[in-house]
């Protein structure tokens, strides 16, 4: 807090004292009033809350065939040796590089921005959950199976308890890559949200505004990401005793 306490003063300074000279310097104080004007009756408001819609559409599309298919490929040799390949090869795909041609086959509407975060979101779940997956105590499987489990059953009440915590991680690192990816998408091929917003303000020269959305993005980060590891910390309180 002091760290951050004495660059927002050295940002005032510099900006109030002339020790930078620029136009596209702004106070502090003037962003932090852009804030406030534009969350509370201004366009920053609804263009946030457009760019969290999509974001949470698309992580939760992303997260849940993530899931499916992590399950899947760890447990069925045979599909991880046909699909694993062409999922690695997704994977590894910016996911900038992936717009241009989405835009051909999807337009420039809902379905590509959520399509995007869906597809950035994936990866790191996907790579969590097959290693979780892959990770479980064969002993723990051939046990409930010696008691009697289905196979469905064996990965329900077996399988995936011990890989939550593998599935968490992923979905931690997926959170933040969906809102980046999100802000991209809507600056390469948006008409509304966040990123959208922050390319307008550019080009219309008004950089306390810009700085006001580039801040209230940096909260937003930081809140979802404090609110996951709180969540986490109480689903995952067993996991949180057996590491200490």
């Amino acid at each position: 807090m002091l760290l951050l306490v004495g660059l927002f003063a050295l940002w005032e300074a510099s900006a109030a004292f002339g020790w930078v000279k620029s136009e596209n310097w702004p106070r502090l104080t003037e962003v932090v009033r852009a804030v406030f004007v534009g969350v509370g009756d201004g366009e920053l408001g609804p263009a946030l809350a457009s760019t969290l819609s999509r974001m949470t559409v698309g992580f939760a599309v992303g997260t849940c065939i993530a899931i499916f298919l992590g399950v899947l490929l760890g447990r069925v040799r045979l599909l991880d040796e046909a699909l694993r390949p062409l999922i690695e090869i997704q994977r590894t795909l910016p996911s900038p590089a992936i717009v241009p041609p989405l835009i051909l086959l999807l337009g420039v509407d809902e379905a590509l921005k959520v399509t995007v975060v869906a597809m950035a979101a994936f990866a790191p779940v996907f790579v969590n959950t097959y290693a979780g997956i892959r990770g479980v105590d064969e002993t723990l499987y051939l046990t409930a199976r010696t008691f009697g489990l289905s196979p469905l059953a064996r990965i329900w009440k077996v399988v995936l308890p011990s890989s939550v915590p593998f599935i968490s991680a992923g979905m931690r690192i997926a959170l933040s890559l969906s809102l980046i990816v999100a802000v991209i998408a809507e600056m390469v091929s948006g008409a509304s949200g966040i990123g959208y917003y922050l390319i307008s303000m550019q080009f219309a020269m008004r950089a306390a505004d810009m700085y006001a959305a580039v801040i209230c993005l940096a909260i937003v980060g930081y809140a979802l990401n404090a609110s996951f590891l709180a969540i986490e910390r109480r689903a995952l309180h067993w996991y949180a005793r057996t590491e200490i």
